[in-house]
């Protein structure tokens, strides 16, 4: 049996069809549809969408990008089970959609993208929007996908559409393989009829499967671990997605061995936990990474081992040995890592059995724990900072009080990624949401859209600087239109604090890092009107009193609060990582303060490292 539906409104039906599952535990793998219509998808996706009885709820966003990063956010709250599609006209609509892509790419996050095409048919061309390229006809803006997406495909024809979706479901629906998906839709081709089988949108669910390790690999690993007398775990975002903290917090306490954890995975112990070390690497905490500096043995749990994590490949002593338990081979292999290819839970699980009775020194937990208490210490000291402006340590401690065991913190971009890995004390797994793949300017808002829609039951709480607000605030009509409630603070210090900071690490004398005019003058710029404007409730406390009031008064608000505060971009209130972070330094310079920093960089390359471990 057949039905005749355009190429568009079958797009919508099947993935209104599309279901993930699990540990037996089925999901509909679309929540629904992002979009902004024009006249590449308006007569296309736009007529099925209207018409397809809510099979796909259709959300209204206010910009391309921002739609991506609402998806990918939305996977991330879903540990990756699932997403949303999302929808552009041609041209300009499209290649917005660009970052967004590379970000959940980056990320390993599914999101699947229907940007509108050009005409197949050519017979209108060059159509308003359309980059004419002398070498093909065959070319639209939309190629510019190719890198960023893990599946791409042009659907010429109405017979490619069922091969091209199944594809893409496959991507998405697999962990070692996920990101980005693009399928470009030509817009007349999308008009197009055609007798489509009834097959293609029956119900159909996609099984997660969790791999177990390859038993030669986990006798080795095992045998790896329990050579070890000062062994670190390194918990990464896959220990999250995979549902694997039972386990990850079985096996570290039945081993005795300490966890630091990744901006991706932090929360995969919740603070307080005697095992819990807190963040690694160069905005890590510096009870992880002293330990990190003397681990032999490194057990990284889904980690794709980035240079921050790693502090540029500082922060591990040059013997220590790594055992990666991934889902995928190419971030196993890391480090010259020994490869555990599987599922985390189901690794943890098995390397647990594997490892029998073995155990650390209780000398070696005692001193963690003292590491630890000394941490604990100084962020206590960093949250009871007062004064005026307010310290951001302080707004990140009030912020973090007011978030409970319910709230899920929102960042991506600044000074205020670092200061959250260090100082934040999450509640545990999907408490702590913060995208450092990318860190994308402007993903704050358009994130927390996203995560508040996947777990509507949680207070999502945004952290963001005045310049990601000002490159992406408009979402915050988004969220006030759909009725999503979010709490934004909005830390507003009049510039960007952490490249400022960087700028003059290097000798850059914090060039274009102020937001001021020319002559030094403060700008007459209220980002609290701004955000008032766009529909949200604003309070504008001066003091961490009124701060810790206003957030109480957010929470008990059902409507989206921005709460704007000023502090100051130049304070330097965090405790330092004590580790570093590779950003070169010019040679040649005509100021002392470049050749003081080329000196310290060149120091700080000399303790790099390959990590070239003979293999095993």
């Amino acid at each position: 049996m057949t039905t005749r539906l355009t190429v568009a409104q079958a797009v919508v039906r099947f993935l209104a069809q599309q279901w993930s599952e699990r540990d037996g535990v089925e999901r509909r793998f679309f929540g629904g549809c992002a979009g902004i219509f024009g006249h590449g998808n308006v007569a296309g996706l736009g007529q099925a969408l209207a018409t397809s009885a809510g099979d796909l709820p259709y959300h209204l966003t206010r910009n391309e990008q921002a739609m991506v990063h609402t998806a990918a956010a939305y996977a991330r709250a879903g540990n990756r089970l699932t997403t949303l599609a999302c929808t552009t006209s041609i041209g300009p609509g499209a290649t917005n959609m660009v970052t967004g892509a590379a970000g959940a790419t980056i990320n390993r996050l599914p999101v699947l993208l229907l940007p509108g095409d050009i005409f197949s048919t050519r017979v209108a061309s060059p159509v308003l929007q359309e980059l004419e390229d002398t070498r093909s006809y065959d070319i639209s803006v939309n190629d510019c996908f190719k890198p960023v997406s893990r599946f791409w495909d042009r659907i010429n024809r109405p017979e490619q559409l069922p091969s091209a979706l199944l594809a893409a479901m496959r991507v998405l629906t697999d962990p070692a393989e996920t990101g980005a998906v693009t399928l470009a839709l030509p817009q007349d081709v999308q008009a197009e009829a055609f007798d489509w089988p009834d097959e293609l949108f029956a119900r159909r669910v996609w099984h997660i499967a969790r791999p177990r390790p390859e038993r030669a690999a986990l006798a080795r690993a095992a045998e790896l671990i329990a050579s070890a007398e000062r062994p670190l775990i390194v918990a990464g975002g896959g220990a999250i997605y995979s549902e694997a903290t039972d386990e990850l917090r079985a096996f570290a306490e039945a081993h005795g061995i300490p966890v630091a954890e990744t901006q991706a995975g932090k929360g995969a112990l919740p603070h307080g936990h005697p095992l819990a070390m807190g963040a690694i690497g160069a905005t890590g905490t510096t009870a992880a990474n002293t330990l990190a500096r003397e681990a032999d043995v490194i057990i990284g749990v889904g980690t794709r081992y980035s240079d921050f994590t790693t502090a540029s490949r500082t922060i591990f002593a040059p013997g220590a040995r790594f055992v990666n338990v991934n889902i995928t081979g190419f971030d196993a292999a890391k480090l010259s890592g020994l490869q555990l290819v599987a599922d985390a839970r189901e690794a943890l699980a098995d390397l647990g059995q594997a490892c029998a009775r073995w155990t650390t020194p209780p000398a070696y937990r005692a001193r963690a724990a003292e590491l630890t208490r000394a941490w604990d210490a100084a962020v206590d000291a960093a949250y009871a900072l007062e004064g005026s402006p307010l310290p951001q340590s302080a707004v990140i401690g009030a912020v973090n009080a007011a978030a409970g065991d319910d709230g899920v913190v929102v960042c991506a971009a600044g000074s205020m990624p670092g200061d959250l890995h260090k100082l934040w004390r999450p509640s545990g797994p999907g408490s702590y949401h913060v995208e450092y793949g990318y860190s994308c300017m402007g993903y704050e808002i358009a994130g927390g859209l996203g995560v508040k829609m996947a777990a509507p039951e949680r207070e999502v709480f945004v952290l963001v600087g005045d310049g990601s607000y000002l490159m992406m605030a408009q979402e915050l009509v988004t969220a006030v239109s759909e009725g999503i409630k979010l709490i934004v603070v909005l830390v507003d210090n009049s510039g960007f604090a952490s490249i400022g900071r960087l700028s003059e690490s290097v000798g850059a004398e914090r060039l274009g890092t102020s937001y001021a005019r020319r002559d030094g003058s403060p700008l007459p710029v209220d980002l609290a009107a701004n955000a008032a404007s766009l529909g949200a409730s604003v309070l504008r406390p001066e003091s961490v009193a009124d701060l810790r009031k206003a957030l109480d008064a957010a929470r008990s608000a059902t409507e989206t609060t921005v709460i704007h505060v000023r502090t100051d971009r130049l304070a330097d209130d965090v405790p330092s990582s004590e580790a570093w972070w590779d950003v070169p330094v010019a040679q040649v310079a005509t100021t002392s303060a470049t050749y003081a920093a080329r000196e310290e960089y060149e120091s700080n390359k000399r303790s790099q490292r390959p990590h070239l471990a003979p293999p095993t």
